[in-house]
């Protein structure tokens, strides 16, 4: 089972529309702000938001920077 990480901040307009992709299609993920977790976002390489992660026994199988509607809709089929 892949784990989804959405890297986000609050007052972020294309952070919000990842957000309300991902509830309408019913995807689980977890959020986490790169500022309130840095070890996290460098462990990731997360430089920008929002940034979508998807991981599979802790490895990285995909990553969509960006509010990219395709590019998530690829990363969720993985």
């Amino acid at each position: 089972m892949a784990r989804i990480i959405k890297f986000e901040k609050n007052d972020c307009a294309p952070c919000a529309q990842v957000s309300a992709y991902l509830d309408n299609k019913g995807v689980s993920y977890e959020t986490v702000n790169p500022f309130d977790e840095p070890e996290l976002a460098v462990k990731f390489k997360v430089r920008t938001v929002p940034t979508l992660i998807v991981l599979e026994n802790d490895e990285v199988k995909f990553r969509v920077i960006g509010f990219k509607p395709e590019e998530i809709e690829q990363a969720l089929a993985q």
